[in-house]
């Protein structure tokens, strides 16, 4: 039994094969996780190899033989964790279970049982049908690029009966009390003495069975919205990036007459915020709050934002006042977690609702309900301001949704390599992106084009789906940022394998 190296051979959705032969689609080994199509790219054999793989990958890196394993609230889940239990106890790791949780809560084991590496089967916030894998060797790490090329190496260079075999290490062994003992180490980290009302809303996720709880052990008012589990995802996909989420939770923030809506994803590692307004504010803005609050506690912080964000972290007078330095970095939560570490930040943010904190706040790793208690402290210590008022006491600037067009697997870096090309060609040429001049691009993650005025435009790979990722911001009008799009999208429209996007301007 071997496992194809050809990443566009189709996969069979049924018959013997699905079940007996393992399946796993090499183009579902990203830059820093996994993610297939259930059981299409990846069946439950397939799972077994894959567990073999990341224990032979735990060896190889003289990691301790044993892992944490989680997984979230889909209708497979549960059998994929399964399976991958059994390639790693064939391998001779003892494995830890902590049955169904959202990612923050598998990263936060890592140091509530002492043991190092994690695995989260989880496919974050992608449609139903789609499974994945986060893992990690060494908290608060997960793996990265070259980690992860090592596993898929490794997973698709052995036939399946050449790896099983017995191995007395091995163990298995599920543990309880872990959501209490997560609540317990969040909820004492703050407490709140304004009564403020809070929608929940997780699109059916699995956030839903602990966010809920967590808000009302620290004294919120709860209303919750779509909270009760369910992997069929009836209302909308659980993206708090997507607009359709954000818009259903600014609706009910105003008939409730909310202080704050909070959006959280599949497993429960990002978050999207609604001001009381019913106004969707940015990841990255909130970031920018948060950021400020830090720093007024902790002067000359070191701030890390991907490459997704808002030019107002570098920009802001306040940060600059309180000898702040801020990076511009990769986006992916690999990516981040890993600098965030190297460099000793307090604090790094993405976009895409992704909330990192470091000693003396945290331990280093995304999590979403963190970031939901520090904006609510933030309102508690400024008990006289509304989110909105706060966020409109920013600086100015007018910002683009995430939005992704679609591009093959196959082929997203080619196109956005070929898209740096015309990129350069432009700035050569003196040419102009909605009427700006690019004076600087940063291609440290696909191409980020620096216009005259400070305004910018993005684009780059995602490292998850099968798409690009495009984001426009101005420092001067709504119209400017349109009139940005319109100019980068004339030039993605060149390229003829680019679809359509999820969501547009």
């Amino acid at each position: 039994m071997t496992i194809s190296k050809k990443p566009n051979s189709p996969s069979p959705s049924s018959g013997w094969q699905t079940t007996d032969s393992p399946i796993i689609a090499p183009k579902g080994f990203r830059e820093y996780d996994g993610r297939w199509i259930y059981p299409q790219d990846l069946n439950l054999p397939g799972a077994v190899v894959l567990g073999h793989g990341l224990g032979t990958l735990m060896h190889e890196q003289e990691c301790a033989p044993q892992v944490i394993i989680g997984h979230d609230y889909r209708s497979y889940s549960q059998p994929v964790a399964h399976a991958l239990t059994l390639g790693l106890m064939h391998a001779g790791i003892k494995v830890f279970d902590i049955g169904t949780v959202i990612s923050p809560i598998a990263y936060f084991c890592r140091d509530h049982l002492g043991i190092e590496a994690v695995a989260m089967v989880t496919a974050s916030h992608n449609p139903n049908g789609w499974t994945g894998l986060k893992a990690g060797l060494r908290p608060p790490l997960t793996l990265d690029g070259e980690q992860m090329r090592r596993l898929q190496d490794i997973v698709l260079s052995v036939s399946l009966d050449d790896r099983l075999t017995s191995a007395s290490t091995s163990s298995y062994q599920r543990v309880g009390g872990i959501f209490e003992a997560y609540a317990d180490d969040l909820c004492c980290q703050a407490s709140l003495g304004r009564n403020l009302k809070v929608v929940c809303a997780t699109g059916n996720g699995t956030a839903g069975k602990f966010a809920p709880d967590i808000f009302s052990r620290m004294g919120l008012n709860v209303v919750p919205l779509h909270t009760d589990p369910n992997w069929e995802f009836p209302h909308y996909n659980p993206n708090p990036e997507s607009l359709k989420m954000l818009d259903d939770i600014g609706r009910l923030v105003c008939k409730v007459g909310a202080d704050i809506g909070f959006g959280f994803d599949g497993d429960g590692d990002r978050l999207g915020v609604v001001d009381n307004l019913g106004r969707p504010v940015f990841s990255d803005k909130v970031g920018l709050l948060i950021a400020i609050a830090i720093a007024e506690r902790i002067p000359q912080s070191k701030f890390i934002a991907d490459i997704k964000s808002t030019g107002l972290f570098a920009t802001h007078p306040r940060l600059q006042e309180l000898g702040c330095q801020v990076e511009y970095w990769k986006t992916g939560h690999s990516h981040m977690k890993c600098r965030l570490a190297e460099t000793g930040a307090i604090a790094a943010f993405e976009k895409s609702g992704h909330f990192y904190f470091g000693p003396p706040i945290g331990r280093g790793y995304d999590d979403a309900l963190m970031a939901a208690l520090e904006l609510c402290c933030i309102l508690d210590h400024t008990p006289t301001a509304s989110l909105s008022e706060l966020v409109d006491s920013l600086p100015k600037s007018w910002m683009t949704p995430t939005m992704s067009p679609y591009c093959a697997d196959e082929e997203k870096y080619q196109v956005v390599d070929n898209l740096i090309g015309h990129i350069d060609s432009l700035a050569e040429s003196g040419g102009l992106l909605g009427g700006q001049k690019i004076v600087d691009v940063l291609k440290i993650n696909g191409a980020r084009c620096i216009l005259a005025n400070g305004s910018w435009a993005l684009v780059r790979a995602s490292s998850n789906t099968p798409n690009l990722v495009v984001v426009c911001e101005s420092t001067t009008s709504d119209a400017e940022m349109r009139a940005i799009f319109h100019d980068l999208n004339a030039l993605i429209r060149q390229e003829k394998s680019v679809g359509e996007y999820d969501q547009r301007i």
